[in-house]
């Protein structure tokens, strides 16, 4: 009697594990540029590049979600995981309550990708020429790729770039950006997240910053423009021994130091300024920082 009532039970748990976490094997011919969008709000969404024309799904799709599909034409499609209750703003708890689905997409090289994920690590690798836009809430966010636009916001989680990118703009909240090869033109923001990024010659660099330290390493263009401006964290900019910029710095209470120029202390307040020409002067640089220490340094 006891088998009788234990085995039902054990073929219900075995049918909702299987229906709870369901393979995914799906794919779709492409063009060679062919824009694909993709969204996840659970698990992990890992997307590598290939050399076919063809967008393939593999991975496992979470309890309580909908059948899964490539949706588009050959140049624009759409993988999108989506709750099997009603969607939106006002039903956000249906979202929130599927299992978690994992998604490892290949594309063709030449793609462009927007990728949406809330809570669930990204990572991208080895896209050749596409643009690349991706916003994530929690999930650490990985690219490693050569494109002509880079754009990554996050909330909580890191971002790491590598590979190269002619112009970036890269957001986070708490979390850390580093970058160790960026372009010719940079936006970085953080509230309280660590920002390390080297590269140039920059013709434009955009950077703010709360409470996250920063460390900045490389040369402007001619012509470029340099913007630093940090509340309390602390910035150590690296630049070429031939540069070529006018340099204004300041701090109001933090420490100021400067391999080019004479720093000098404010004529009112506790402040330190600094102004300097390196070389011709055909660039432009702008550092300020509130309450964090500021560092200057040449590159041997």
């Amino acid at each position: 009697m006891k088998t009788a009532r234990i085995l039902p039970l054990l073929l219900s748990l075995s049918i909702g594990q299987a229906l709870a976490d369901t393979p995914i094997n799906l794919s779709h011919d492409a063009t060679p540029n062919a824009r694909i969008s993709v969204s996840n709000v659970k698990g992990a969404v890992t997307i590598t590049a290939w050399d076919r024309n063809q967008v393939q799904v593999g991975g496992r799709l979470g309890e309580g979600a909908k059948p899964l599909a490539i949706e588009g034409s050959d140049s624009s499609m759409t993988i999108r995981v989506e709750s099997q209750g009603k969607s939106g703003w006002f039903n956000w708890n249906n979202e929130n309550s599927m299992g978690s689905t994992t998604l490892d997409i290949r594309v063709p090289k030449g793609a462009s990708l927007d990728v949406d994920v809330v809570s669930a690590p990204l990572s991208i690798d080895g896209i050749e020429g596409g643009k690349i836009k991706a916003n994530t809430v929690s999930g650490k966010a990985r690219v490693n790729a050569r494109s002509p636009s880079i754009d990554v916001d996050s909330v909580s989680g890191s971002i790491e770039l590598a590979g190269n990118a002619d112009r970036v703009a890269l957001q986070t909240v708490s979390g850390d950006i580093l970058a160790p090869n960026v372009g010719s033109d940079a936006e970085l923001q953080t509230v309280s997240g660590r920002i390390r990024v080297s590269g140039g010659p920059w013709r434009k660099l955009n950077l703010s910053t709360v409470s996250g330290d920063v460390q900045l390493a490389g040369g402007l263009a001619p012509n470029g423009t340099f913007d630093v401006d940090s509340m309390s964290g602390d910035v150590q900019v690296q630049v070429p021994s031939n540069l070529s910029a006018v340099i204004h710095a300041n701090t109001f209470s933090g420490d100021l130091r400067s391999d080019f120029g004479t720093v000098q202390k404010v004529e009112h307040g506790p402040g330190s300024e600094l102004q300097a020409t390196a070389g011709s002067g055909s660039a432009k640089m702008k550092i300020e920082t509130f309450s964090g220490d500021l560092r200057i340094r040449r590159q041997d």
